[in-house]
């Protein structure tokens, strides 16, 4: 590799540029425990949004929940 070369290669692009960057911006969402979960695109295309993902899961809960009940004769909450 030429020092040209070398030069470039250690040059960061304008793109990448993170001067205006702030530290910790996200630490205490991090902290709070936040989640990422991705979705496969099928399953995407039909929420809009994470209040609707939340909505049909904690449906899907009660829903398991309530034949666990019935088969073992508990009731959870």
């Amino acid at each position: 590799m030429s020092q040209e070369n070398k030069r470039e290669a250690d040059q960061m692009r304008p793109e990448y540029d993170i001067a205006g960057g702030v530290r910790g911006k996200y630490y205490d969402r991090f902290r709070a425990g936040n989640n990422v979960v991705l979705l496969e695109p099928d399953v995407a295309a039909v929420f809009r949004d994470s209040k609707s993902v939340n909505r049909a899961l904690k449906m899907l809960i009660d829903v398991a929940r309530t034949n666990a009940s019935e088969l073992t004769g508990t009731r959870r909450k």
